[in-house]
């Protein structure tokens, strides 16, 4: 892990080298994956109008954002192996979860708990990038959610995560810090 991460200065040095080539425009496809997360959400949205209407023409309309939103996917992941297509999807619906829930406590008055849930949403999103950016690989990906290949779920060590840590060191810390330089580097 630490060797895909050996400084921030070559993460940097990498995207720069990539937008020079025109192989990505992160600002498009940071809006891009923006509207991908809506898609998804609205897929469910479907979904759960169809079952409480009991009107199978909710199902229809699921199945063509569905297609929109796979056609739309792919011109983000254009290259993938194994699961990394169904994690990427994942971790974009699940980032976009926990904004709209951190939304809806900050409306609350809830802001420690809001910023939490930010920050989470925020750490996710990042691992999306580094997934698809191939700066990280599923079983780094399958360490930082806590699993081992052949035990499972892993109980994660106490001290590992702490809530009031300003700059987390750990794997989620230093992709945060990457995705910020990305984001940073490709302001324009």
């Amino acid at each position: 892990m630490e060797n895909k991460f050996k400084s921030l200065n070559e993460f940097v040095e990498k995207i720069d080298q990539m937008k020079k080539q025109d192989k990505m425009d992160l600002s498009s496809d940071q809006d891009l994956s923006l509207a991908i997360m809506n898609l998804i959400s609205i897929e469910e949205h479907f979904f759960f109008t169809a079952e409480k209407t009991g009107k199978n023409e909710y199902f229809d309309l699921l199945q063509e954002v569905r297609q929109m939103r796979g056609d739309l996917l792919r011109k983000i992941i254009k290259e993938y192996e194994g699961e990394v297509w169904c994690i990427s999807k994942h971790l974009l619906a699940a980032s976009m979860r926990l904004m709209e829930v951190g939304t809806k406590q900050q409306g609350m008055g809830n802001k420690e708990e809001a910023r939490e849930l930010f920050h989470k949403s925020y750490d996710l999103y990042g691992m999306f990038w580094a997934l698809n950016m191939k700066l990280i690989g599923t079983d780094d990906v399958k360490k930082a959610g806590g699993i081992e290949e052949n035990i499972g779920i892993k109980k994660i060590d106490e001290n590992a995560l702490n809530k009031h840590d300003k700059n987390p060191s750990g794997f989620t810390g230093k992709l945060r810090e990457l995705v910020r330089k990305a984001i940073d580097c490709c302001i324009e």
